[in-house]
């Protein structure tokens, strides 16, 4: 494969992956409340769910929202009401405030928990911005003919890479943002910013 194209998929896979959008809002989010070790497996769990996504695309599947847009549609609507619920899930947060730092609460209980691997992998699939995302990069870099599978697949390839390393950044960035955190009062503030932001993410989605 030409290197000039797969550095133009490297390109593209980072700017999408690491621009805001409901993902990164609630990544940043988890960081603060859980550590980056915790917030792994929602993190592994996006790079799992948009390589599913773009396998789909790959096969076919994207033609279908070409043929019948009222399933976009449809899928929007869905997506907007889950982000509502992710956002009700951020603002009643635990405040509780530990002298620990999240990178060293690893084996503590908490009553709020971070997304699982399997629960983020399957928002992927109606995040009309996912869809967007994958949709777009397959037709603008896939190649007709016989290196179709081949030049999707390195689109996977850079979409896993570039992705995790994007979405990483958001998580390590509430991590930083976690230090600051250190009354209730201040994690209450915190939790219904990033509230507000996961509801604000629906400007990507409907427009």
């Amino acid at each position: 494969m030409d290197l000039s194209l797969l550095m133009a998929i490297a390109i593209f896979a980072f700017v999408m992956s690491v621009t805001p959008g409901p993902n990164n809002v609630m990544l940043l989010a988890s960081g603060a409340q859980f550590g980056y070790q915790k917030t792994l497996p929602h993190i592994f769990g996006i790079v799992i769910g948009i390589a599913c996504l773009l396998a789909s695309i790959l096969l076919g599947f994207g033609v279908v929202f070409e043929r019948y847009p009222e399933l976009y549609q449809a899928l929007k609507v869905v997506g907007s009401l889950y982000l509502f619920w992710l956002a009700w899930k951020v603002t009643t947060a635990s405040t509780e405030v530990t002298t620990l730092s999240p990178l060293q609460v690893e084996g503590q209980h908490t009553e709020s928990q971070p997304m699982s691997l399997f629960s983020a992998s399957c928002f992927q699939f109606v995040n009309p911005k996912a869809w967007a995302m994958c949709v777009g990069s397959i037709s603008s870099f896939t190649i007709a003919g016989e290196q179709y599978i081949e030049s999707g697949l390195w689109i996977m390839f850079c979409f896993a890479i570039t992705g995790f390393v994007a979405i990483s950044l958001w998580a390590y960035l509430g991590v930083t943002i976690s230090q600051l955190l250190t009354t209730p009062k201040r994690k209450k503030r915190f939790n219904y910013v990033m509230g507000g932001m996961t509801v604000g993410t629906l400007f990507f989605i409907l427009n």
